[in-house]
């Protein structure tokens, strides 16, 4: 039998080359690649049209064939595919009692509350009667009222305008009660969370933004993906200037459990600085770094401009921040990365699109219930 390899065969395992290298396929949006040439003379184009892919290389214009850089941009494709499959974060289900721990158990009414009502259990093995509150227990309110009040505040109310909300539904709390709140379930989420990797791109972005806390003027630097606008990674700043950004790429890593391919920032050097320590390297594959940013075309930072806006948003209806530890600042990165849908990812969540998906009606309950499982 000959060992001859065919030209259709050899294309497509020079294809499967280019994408083990990494950094080679630039992602513009799901229909149109930029495939970087072997012979380091650019990159080439490459689209679907009517469900075909197209190639501006000359194998594929002249000859009209499957060429390698097409063959490259359909094993990126798949192998997105295999590493997309989604992590379930769902609601909590009472499976078995709280007393001897048997699944014999059966739904005997609801316990009414001033606040609201909590579902009893009765256990067929030992006769017990309880109740599961998980995440909310010695609560004086209701799991929704707390969650409703967070919704509330993460999308633009007041601490007061959330309190008067919850007077009208026959709520009497303070506002300083739902801060509390706030800064408890903040604090679990926050924990929990970390030890979910998200399934981020290639692609990562970097850009501060001037803060008042307690008066003072501070920088808060932000790490974000750039295809799924997952924010990865946030440390706050006395200075814009004389900061270390090296933290802020670490804790990127340690988040997502890779480095980028692409790091775009602005031209600030504590960028520059923190990316010749923590990314450069001799060997491949290589971080490509961009910090000329253009005003129009791929390489704006439109996108941390807009996660910039988010942030500014809630702070003018804060007039400042109390504190340096405020865990205002991680609540706002809870909310955009695992509850805020966004028109520019078609209504999904930035962790849906990373593979994490938070079931049930209540996103916030669900998140509160396993981070105390």
């Amino acid at each position: 039998m000959s060992n001859h390899v065919t030209p259709e065969t050899t294309r497509e395992e020079r294809g499967l080359e280019i994408t083990n290298k990494g950094n080679q396929i630039e992602r513009l949006n799901p229909l149109v690649y930029l495939v970087s040439s072997q012979n380091g003379n650019g990159k080439y184009h490459v689209e679907k049209i009517n469900e075909n892919w197209k190639c501006k290389c000359p194998d594929h214009t002249y000859r009209n064939i499957k060429c390698k850089h097409i063959w490259a941009v359909e094993f990126s494709l798949a192998l997105r595919l295999e590493t997309s499959k989604q992590i379930e974060i769902k609601p909590i289900k009472i499976q078995s009692c709280s007393y001897c721990h048997s699944k014999e158990i059966a739904k005997r009414g609801v316990r009414h509350n001033n606040y609201g009502d909590i579902q009893r259990y009765s256990c067929k093995t030992c006769g017990k009667w309880f109740v599961i509150n998980l995440g909310f227990e010695r609560m004086k309110v209701s799991p929704q009222i707390i969650t409703s009040a967070m919704q509330l505040y993460f999308t633009g109310e007041s601490l007061r305008n959330v309190q008067k909300f919850l007077r009208l539904q026959g709520v009497n709390v303070s506002h300083i009660a739902v801060y509390n709140w706030i800064k408890k379930y903040i604090k679990l989420m926050e924990k929990y969370l970390e030890q979910i990797k998200p399934k981020v791109s290639d692609t990562w972005r970097a850009d501060e933004l001037y803060l008042k806390i307690k008066g003072n003027k501070k920088w808060l630097f932000a790490l974000m993906d750039d295809e799924t606008r997952f924010w990865i990674a946030q440390e706050i700043s006395d200075s814009k200037y004389r900061h270390d950004a090296r933290k802020l790429f670490q804790l990127g890593k340690e988040k997502t459990g890779k480095k980028p391919m692409t790091l775009i920032t602005d031209g600030l050097p504590a960028y520059h600085d923190a990316y010749k320590k923590e990314f450069w390297t001799m060997k491949n594959p290589k971080t490509k770094y961009i910090s000329t940013i253009k005003i129009r075309g791929g390489k704006n930072n439109n996108k941390m401009e807009r996660l910039n806006g988010e942030i500014r948003d809630r702070e003018k209806v804060m007039r400042g921040l109390k504190k340096t530890d405020t865990p205002i600042l991680k609540g706002i990165q809870i909310y955009h990365n695992y509850i805020r849908e966004h028109e520019g990812l078609n209504g999904k969540t930035p962790s849906e699109v990373c593979g994490i998906k938070i079931k049930g009606k209540n996103k916030w309950k669900t998140l509160i219930q396993n981070a105390c499982k």
